[in-house]
């Protein structure tokens, strides 16, 4: 076949292919462009996440809970039991009207602020090298993940209420930068450095979508590394955390163990991975397995096809999360949605990263997928809050007023969301009537208008006299 018979065959193919390729892409344009994609988006990441997080953490720690004697449900029991609570939580954030979120923003903060002092007192129990759990009976619960919550709403409250003011520092940054350094002190005298970098991330991602100058974010860096190296010259097991990570296989026995078992367990899980429950590194050679390195579980059982579909539904979490921030109107909507998707994504990302050891270990779980009962509770209260974000989209706001509840508000049985009402505009003060028998006060002195007139009296005097002789020449060519 010569070339150009070739040319005249695979002509129509392309074509074809290009007609296929332009459908799908006008489908999918079309359906992001629906009053609720977003809302469902969000359902589907929420669902897929809490089913690979419930599966990972049963496969993950049941090895471990056999062999010291446990049942090998006890750890997925409790994580079932947390995930039901976390349901029914975010069931009724959806029914909750974000304007009262927002009032009660308020109280939230300072509760959080009380609970962290009363850690901090015998009140609080020591686990894991840090005194930041509160333990009832067989429930124990970290204030620090309610607190970064809390900090989120309050300081989008705030922010939002004094929006006209933030061109002055005085305005921008107080009172929210000081209760947040307030609550970085409390956290960091338990201690906990996780905590307390997502807190920064939340604090940061806060003065970034409210438009703060990008010299004070130089700033806040500056002081940022400046406080991480006092923070790990301070604590030798930060310092040794610090120098495993540059240089893992000096202690590959102690320090670098976790780091160098996990690569391990990436190495082997290689492209399709060792099948579900068949990995070996759970098998009491990595530690903390089922909370801080769960990822390298699933590198290793489902492989890298497991790996990229964890990436890809954070990926998908941060595009769903900023465009709701993007399609809202409500600048308190704007600013919380798009906060507490960075503070999820960015978690995710840290965790990741000292996975795959592109950063020191710090201890923060994967969002959604770690094992832990507050971190779970509350990420599905965050991602009730984002749902109830995309239900008050303009669109959606419309379209479930006017069309009904849809498939899935129906089954929830979900109020119809209400639509923004920008604040009242201030009216001018009219000066009131004095009572009888006093002066009316002068007029207030209009400053603006009284500007560039403070020339001497000698320069008004010449102005009077040049305008009356403009007038006598007219009044005489008149004539």
């Amino acid at each position: 076949m010569t070339a150009v018979d070739r040319a005249i065959v695979e002509r129509p193919a392309r074509g074809r292919r290009a007609g296929r390729g332009v459908a799908v892409r006008s489908a999918l344009t079309a359906w992001l462009s629906r009053p609720l994609a977003d809302f469902h988006l969000l359902l589907a990441v929420f669902g897929l996440l809490t089913a690979i997080g419930l599966i990972m953490v049963l496969s993950a720690s049941a090895p471990g809970e056999v062999a010291v004697g446990a049942s090998a449900y006890s750890v997925f029991q409790k994580q079932f039991l947390y995930v039901v609570v976390g349901a029914v939580l975010f069931l009724v954030v959806l029914r909750i009207p974000l304007r009262r979120i927002r009032h009660g923003s308020t109280m939230a903060m300072l509760a959080c602020v009380v609970l962290l002092v009363l850690v901090l007192t015998p009140l609080g129990t020591v686990a894991g090298g840090a005194q930041s759990w509160f333990t009832v009976g067989p429930v124990s619960f970290q204030p620090i993940e309610a607190a970064k919550l809390a900090l989120a709403l309050w300081g989008a409250h705030v922010l939002v209420t004094k929006r006209a003011l933030l061109n002055q520092y005085r305005h921008l940054l107080v009172p929210v930068v000081p209760v947040a350094l307030v609550v970085f002190a409390l956290v960091m005298l338990q201690p906990d450095l996780g905590g307390t970098i997502t807190l920064g991330v939340v604090l940061v991602s806060l003065l970034w979508f409210v438009g703060a100058p990008m010299r004070l974010f130089g700033v806040i860096a500056v002081a940022a590394v400046s406080g991480a190296v006092v923070l790990a010259i301070g604590a030798t097991y930060r310092l040794q955390r610090v120098l495993t990570y540059l240089d893992p296989d000096k202690d590959p026995l102690g320090a670098g163990l976790q780091a160098r078992q996990a690569l391990f367990a990436l190495a082997e899980g290689g492209f399709f991975g060792k099948g579900l429950t068949n990995g070996s590194s759970k098998w009491r050679y990595l530690p903390n397995v089922h909370s801080d390195f769960i990822f390298a579980v699933i590198g290793e059982e489902l492989g890298f096809i497991g790996c990229l579909l964890v990436l890809g539904l954070f990926g998908l979490l941060a595009v769903v999360g900023l465009r709701i921030a993007a399609r809202n109107t409500d600048p308190w909507i704007r600013m919380v949605s798009a906060t507490l998707t960075v503070w999820l994504v960015a978690q995710a990302a840290i965790n990741i990263g000292y996975v795959v050891q592109l950063l020191p270990v710090t201890g923060i779980t994967l969002p959604m997928i770690s094992s832990g009962g507050t971190s779970i509770v509350t990420t599905m209260v965050v991602f009730g809050i984002l749902a109830s974000c995309a239900r008050h989209e303009p669109a959606a706001v419309s379209a479930l007023r006017k069309l009904g509840p849809g498939r899935v508000g129906g089954v929830l049985k979900l109020p119809a969301p209400e639509a923004y009402k920008p604040p009242p505009k201030r009216k001018p003060v009219r000066p009131s009537t004095p009572p009888r028998g006093r002066k009316a006060a002068p007029p207030p002195v209009d400053e603006r208008r009284m500007a560039g007139r403070h020339a001497p009296p000698s320069e008004y005097r010449r102005r009077d006299s040049r305008r009356a002789n403009q007038d006598r020449s007219r009044r005489r060519d008149g004539r």
